[in-house]
């Protein structure tokens, strides 16, 4: 009979992007459980509602994760903007949807960058990082900023983004598309990549549900939901799309989805220039919030819950955030039993964890 040994794995590793602990209980090279551990980065951002107005949290929400600070700002102002009965523009409501996809594409980007570079495979690894560039100049473009944006706010935008801009970014986002698609065939068709991912980490649709994944690691596991078609906030519910999905349920399927996942993001910034009405960016916004609301939005991650409290005074009482990586780390223990230790790095990228996101 095999000895039972424990094997602590993280919070710094080199294939490791980000601080996780896990204690692995190993049998020889197989793990027979895993325990995580977090906290290593915590920073107590929610309790600066004691300090920050309700307008300055969204700089605050920004910052719990430059990775997702779109998207966190996106779900402050969200929250907010219901509590106040706020009807943003037509305009707003495109330009974020914008804003949102290109989100999702930089940071689908930089996961795959981070997946060649466990493999080894490191020009694979700056090929990816250098489309990903091109993304983030252009949110330089129309926001000043490459990784906190600062462009949210209760009401609206700040700055408008012109169609002229829109046009140009069309045309940019044409050549992404027609380089992802030169990318993506080693990941989706390299024999050696294959060996490390077919088969690798298997979580059944009935797992996946019990334990409350979300994004596209739950959707790799054959569970069609997607937060932006299910809520249908900003312009999404104007949009035509279908959550992305694969049933093999492996490490392979969840890199499957992310590179189809980009596809799709650049057709619906398609969409939305589109279709964009003409109009302003913001309406006026008078007084405090007074009640509360939680808003559920999709992070590049999966499904990101924002909680807002208000009692009609300039500071808000309470700001919660439920971040995807949080939901999805019982799905990696999950993944994890029976796998062989070499395989572990892999199956934590695969979930593409944000532990900053996780702590704030």
């Amino acid at each position: 009979m095999s000895n039972r040994s424990v094997i602590p794995f993280g919070p710094q590793h080199p294939v490791l992007p980000e601080p996780i602990h896990l204690d692995l209980v190993m049998e020889d090279e197989t793990v027979v459980e895993a325990t995580p551990s977090i906290g290593f980065i915590h920073r107590g951002l929610e309790k600066l509602v004691d300090k920050k107005d309700f307008q300055e949290m969204v700089y605050v929400a920004e910052r719990i994760c430059g990775i997702c600070s779109m998207g966190h700002g996106l779900g402050y102002v969200d929250a907010v903007e219901h509590i106040m009965d706020l009807e943003i523009t037509d305009r707003t409501k495109y330009l974020r949807t914008i804003l949102s996809e290109m989100s999702r594409v930089h940071s689908h980007l930089l996961w795959l960058g981070l997946l060649a570079d466990a493999f080894g495979f490191e020009s694979l690894y700056m090929e990816c990082w250098r489309i990903r560039e091109e993304v983030l100049d252009m949110f330089e473009i129309a926001t000043g900023g490459r990784v906190i944006f600062s462009i949210m706010k209760v009401g609206g935008l700040r700055r408008d983004l012109p169609n002229e801009m829109l046009d140009d970014f069309e045309i940019r986002f044409r050549r992404i598309e027609a380089e992802l698609t030169e990318v993506a065939k080693p990941f989706l068709l390299d024999p050696a990549v294959a060996n490390r991912l077919k088969g690798i980490g298997i979580l059944t649709p009935e797992q996946a549900e019990l334990l409350g994944c979300t994004g596209p690691f739950m959707r790799a596991s054959g569970i069609a939901r997607d937060i932006r078609q299910v809520a249908g906030y900003c312009a999404y519910d104007q949009l035509e799309f279908e959550p992305i999905v694969s049933h093999d349920c492996d490490s392979y399927a969840r890199t499957e989805v992310r590179i189809k996942e980009i596809f799709q993001a650049i057709d619906l910034i398609r969409q939305c220039i589109a279709k964009i009405p003409e109009g302003t960016v913001e309406v006026p916004v008078k007084g405090f919030p007074d009640g509360e609301w939680m808003t559920r939005i999709e992070q590049p991650r999966g499904e990101a819950l924002y909680y807002v409290k208000a009692n009609g005074k300039k500071f808000i009482e309470r700001m919660r955030v439920r971040t995807p990586t949080f939901a999805n780390i019982a799905g990696l223990v999950e993944t994890l039993k029976g796998c062989q230790l070499a395989d572990v790095p892999i199956l934590v990228l695969t979930i593409d964890p944000c532990i900053s996101c996780t702590e704030r």
